[in-house]
């Protein structure tokens, strides 16, 4: 089964000149989507792991499906206002303003190593700013894993401080 195959073009989305890729064809199929999951754990120590964080939304679904499969916390890291208690906060630039995303201030403790999940790398921002969030707790990021990796705008070069891995390339 090629993943890749299973990835949606949608032009336009979310604003003109962007082309989405769409993973829901990779969730709704249960092989697909346990194939993703294993490939996106396949290249870390799960004994050296003590949660695992998923950013709002996609990284939600590939996050806590990872959690499942091995057993850790998840951690929710959220658009600012999202979480009810008391947050730890990262602004990051996009191409037409900021961002700012959440954690909870008692999701990651000192010293713990976190797996940080998304389903795409783009330019990076998003996922520096969770790493950055994991930090400010005091925890390390274990490592990185996305579903899709757009090679062409070089988010990777924002995180190589950490260890990545990617699954699918455009």
């Amino acid at each position: 089964m090629d993943l890749k195959n299973l990835i949606r073009d949608i032009p336009d989305f979310p604003v003109k000149g962007i082309i989405f890729k769409d993973v829901t064809p990779v969730i709704l199929d249960p092989y697909a989507f346990k194939k993703s999951i294993d490939l996106m754990g396949k290249n870390f120590d799960f004994s050296r792991i003590d949660k695992i964080a998923g950013i709002e939304s996609r990284g939600f679904i590939f996050g806590i499906a990872l959690a499942n499969k091995y057993n850790k916390g998840f951690v929710p890291i959220r658009k600012k206002g999202k979480l009810p208690y008391k947050t730890f906060e990262e602004t990051y630039k996009l191409e037409y303003g900021n961002a700012t995303i959440e954690m909870h201030i008692d999701a990651v403790n000192k010293d713990e190593n976190i797996l940080l999940v998304d389903d795409l790398l783009a330019t990076g921002g998003t996922m520096n700013a969770a790493a950055k969030l994991v930090e400010k707790s005091g925890g390390k990021v274990y490592g990185i894993t996305f579903l899709i990796e757009l090679d062409f705008l070089n988010g990777r070069k924002k995180l190589e401080n950490y260890t990545i891995s990617s699954i699918i390339h455009f």
